[in-house]
């Protein structure tokens, strides 16, 4: 398991607020708020992603015509890339440049975003040329 830095290109970073991810502008003390994303790479460009040291992760969950983003008291080392279950927490990473951005492997076409304004939570989005969501990361491995 590896941590990463993960902020959006407007340089909005991940934060934990009421168990939900969000992202925001994080100033003075509250820059320890921010979350690491712990990586663990299961194919060259597929990952599971998670935080608290793997004790969440992130999953996109269909419900009905609702595709969402869904925080999972799982552990990051139990997820096997072989168990159809597990698929829901499995990203596919796509570099451009400096950025990165990740697609849902249960969700195709859905990409993990953040909105235009700060402190709104993290999700999932089907349009991601729209310009409504931010869908390119800067993701860096935490020294």
């Amino acid at each position: 398991m590896q941590a990463f830095r993960i902020w959006d290109v407007n340089q909005k970073t991940f934060y934990l607020r009421n168990n939900q991810l969000v992202a925001g502008y994080l100033q003075g003390p509250n820059v320890n708020l921010e979350e690491k994303i712990d990586v663990v790479p299961i194919e060259p460009h597929a990952l599971f992603l998670g935080i608290h040291g793997g004790k969440m992760c992130l999953s996109c969950v269909k419900s009905g015509d609702e595709t969402r983003l869904q925080l999972e008291a799982v552990n990051i080392t139990d997820l096997s890339e072989n168990r159809k279950q597990d698929k829901r927490f499995t990203f596919i990473r796509s570099d451009s440049g400096p950025t990165t951005s990740f697609e849902s492997a249960a969700c195709p076409g859905w990409f993990l975003c953040t909105a235009m304004e700060a402190d709104q939570p993290v999700s999932l989005t089907n349009m991601p040329d729209e310009g409504v969501m931010v869908t390119k990361f800067y993701f860096q491995e935490d020294e």
